[in-house]
């Protein structure tokens, strides 16, 4: 999300801020494990350290997960993109955005940061390869001028990775 697309997002709403506050506390009691969150005065914005899983492609590495909380959160998913670097993974685009689908479609209000940091690790950890999404270059080129990558349809059609 671009800085100015982030200024222009309307505020959380009570449900919304009642909702992260209870989630952060949660994360500060039982952080899931290999994540850190960065803590900032924005509970709108969590930039959340990811460490690779030992034994995986991804092990001693580390990359940074921005999750941004749209007004309606949680009856609305965050938005959810890895800052750059992004790592290479079929399901990565080199801009940051990730193809997995419990952040679209299959998003559910019961789930939670952890839940969403989780699934993204293990997403990493069953990888076999490190290599960008085949449409890699034509996607990012359309994504230009900081598109949301929830304003993309994907197309969720490989599991295996």
């Amino acid at each position: 999300m671009s800085s100015s697309s982030a200024s222009s997002r309307k505020a959380l709403s009570k449900i919304a801020c009642n909702r992260l506050q209870k989630e952060l506390v949660e994360w500060q009691v039982n952080p899931p494990s290999g994540f850190k969150h960065r803590v900032t005065d924005n509970l709108q914005r969590w930039v959340i350290e990811v460490n690779g899983a030992a034994g995986t492609l991804y092990a001693n590495e580390t990359y940074q997960l921005q999750v941004d909380f749209p007004e309606h959160y949680p009856m609305e998913a965050p938005q959810v993109i890895f800052l750059q670097p992004a790592p290479l993974h079929p399901h990565i685009y080199s801009n940051g955005h990730i193809c997995l689908d419990i952040l679209y479609d299959s998003w559910s209000p019961a789930m939670t940061v952890g839940s969403i940091c989780i699934s993204i690790l293990s997403m990493l950890s069953s990888a076999t390869a490190k290599q960008c999404p085949e449409d890699n270059d034509r996607y990012v080129k359309n994504c230009r001028n900081g598109r949301s990558p929830k304003q993309t349809r994907w197309w969720f059609h490989d599991d295996k990775v």
